[in-house]
């Protein structure tokens, strides 16, 4: 099995690409999706409260397997530096294992650290996961060899952030590396993250 991840800066970009791969043939279970829900942006589209519970990721695993695709078992969580976020999937529930266990201090945030035990480079991590805590939505998948090529594609159609150029915005900002210790954005913070990169 192989990772594709995607980053988009809107979340209804991020369900478009999940619904896509699902279509391709990627089993729900083999994706995720985390998306930014300061101020609790997105509750109309939970449609699951399976995995409430900020900050433990309790239940989220569970509900995972919904009949009707990965977007009905979208949970609420908290991520340390991100804040709430709905998400669903494998990564999604790693991330919440690994945050709810993390020691203090510890190395690599349970975003970071999910996703770079699934194949993301560090580098890209650090940017996808700065690119949640702004406001965005990351959807991984693990594929086939056969699906790889084509689930890459699903992911870079559309308003997909290339994670090359947003390291370079972010740089020319101050940013080196995503930071777990700081402080999630506000809502206002996201609208005029989101207004930057509009076309």
């Amino acid at each position: 099995m192989k990772t594709v991840t995607g980053l988009f800066d809107d979340y209804g970009d991020a369900r478009a690409a999940v619904s896509a791969l699902e279509d391709r043939g990627v089993p729900s279970k083999d994706i995720s999706i985390v998306s930014n829900n300061v101020g609790d942006r997105y509750a109309s589209a939970n449609e699951s409260d399976a995995a409430e519970g900020a900050g433990t990721g309790a239940g989220l695993g569970a509900a995972v397997g919904g009949i009707g695709g990965l977007l009905t078992g979208l949970g609420v969580m908290a991520i340390p530096g991100v804040g709430p976020v709905v998400a669903a999937g494998w990564l999604a529930a790693t991330a919440a294992g690994a945050a709810a266990g993390a020691v203090a201090g510890g190395a690599a945030g349970g975003l970071i650290g999910a996703m770079t035990d699934s194949g993301v480079p560090e580098a890209h991590a650090h940017v996808y996961a700065e690119g949640v805590r702004r406001g965005g939505a990351v959807v991984t998948a693990r594929v086939d060899e056969s699906l790889y090529a084509d689930a890459q594609a699903v992911l870079r159609r559309g308003s997909w952030v290339d994670p090359e150029q947003r390291r370079a915005s972010y740089v020319e900002q101050g940013w080196t590396r995503f930071d777990e210790g700081l402080d999630p954005y506000t809502p206002e913070e996201i609208e005029k993250e989101r207004l930057r990169y509009r076309l």
